[in-house]
């Protein structure tokens, strides 16, 4: 870690903060940095009750990488989701009725958290689409063995990728996510951020998401594109391993259908085609409806599975969600 300098900045309350869109849905709840660090608890192992890597310590380990990496450029406070709330009551209002309590008496912090930080100086355009830069993490304590001693592994995920400045989509592929980071210390989360970031090539990911523009469905490709995502999950596993893997659920799929037609953005053309970078924009404009656990893996499926269609497409190889 001799080459990672701390910046005690971190997040600066006269920044402007990162965009104000969600980035996720689903059942999360916006939440202020503030809040975040003046107003929750935080859990601790239950053997020797000493305390886990809080939200706030990921955020705050992600900002000063992300200063220290991109120095010089507009770096903005980060967008945060919380979900699952744990509750809780001070000990003088053990006996009180639930309405009964009043602010102080009551504790809480939420097992689930994902945040965002916006680099807007680092932007490209993707068919009209301006894109910027972001760096963010998700956390849940339920994937930590909190009935066990400090010293255990404590899991992360973290990805570098861009927004799109339209929808706040998130653009994430393989390349800029790590699906689970295990670290005992912050020096050692904070050395899994740099080592991320300082691996990232924006312009590998940036023509890879360009590309996609150059390829179009026909309207019967979209509506057999959208059929078979529907049967797939009924294939048997054997079927599934020998066709690109698809992590949307029906609710996802319900909303790509109907935002061909009707997203003011990324609805089809007028006789019925849509390009592949449309098609990627309705995957994950949907996966904002995503939960907080599952969120970062189907961005990175979407991109994949849209990259997959692609290639048949340029190389006239079968898919078998085109056929």
């Amino acid at each position: 870690m001799n080459s990672i300098l701390i910046n005690s900045s971190r997040v600066n309350t006269e920044m402007k903060d990162s965009n104000g869109l969600s980035f996720i849905q689903a059942n999360t709840i916006p939440m202020s940095y503030r809040e975040l660090r003046e107003n929750h608890l935080i859990p601790v192992f239950v053997k020797d009750n000493e305390p886990v890597i809080s939200h706030i310590d990921f955020i705050n380990s992600t900002m000063d990488m992300v200063q220290q990496c991109y120095h010089g450029e507009v770096i903005l406070n980060p967008s945060i989701r919380v979900s699952h709330p744990i509750k809780g009551r001070i000990p003088e209002a053990k006996d009180k009725p639930a309405n009964e309590l009043l602010d102080f008496e009551k504790t809480i912090y939420y097992e689930r958290m994902a945040f965002m930080i916006e680099i807007p100086s680092i932007k490209e355009t993707i068919d009209g689409n301006n894109v910027s830069l972001t760096v963010g993490g998700v956390k849940s304590y339920a994937s930590d063995n909190l009935h066990n001693r400090k010293g255990v592994d404590e899991h992360f995920k973290i990805f570098i990728g861009f927004q799109n400045k339209v929808c706040c989509n998130l653009c994430i592929w393989s390349d800029g996510y790590v699906e689970d980071l295990r670290v005992k210390n912050l020096a050692q989360l904070m050395n899994g951020v740099y080592t991320m970031i300082v691996s990232f090539s924006i312009d590998n990911q940036i023509n890879s998401l360009n590309k996609l523009k150059s390829y179009y469905l026909t309207d019967n490709q979209f509506a057999s594109l959208m059929g078979r995502t529907r049967l797939y999950h009924y294939l048997s596993s054997g079927q599934k391993n020998k066709i690109p893997e698809l992590r949307f659920g029906d609710t996802q799929l319900g909303m790509i259908a109907r935002d061909y037609y009707h997203d003011q953005s990324f609805c089809r053309e007028s006789d019925g085609s849509i390009n592949l970078w449309k098609v990627y924009n309705l995957f994950t404009g949907a996966n904002k409806q995503s939960y907080i656990d599952t969120f970062l893996s189907r961005g990175v499926n979407a991109f994949e599975f849209v990259d997959k269609l692609a290639y048949s497409l340029e190389s006239n190889e079968s898919n078998w969600f085109l056929s």
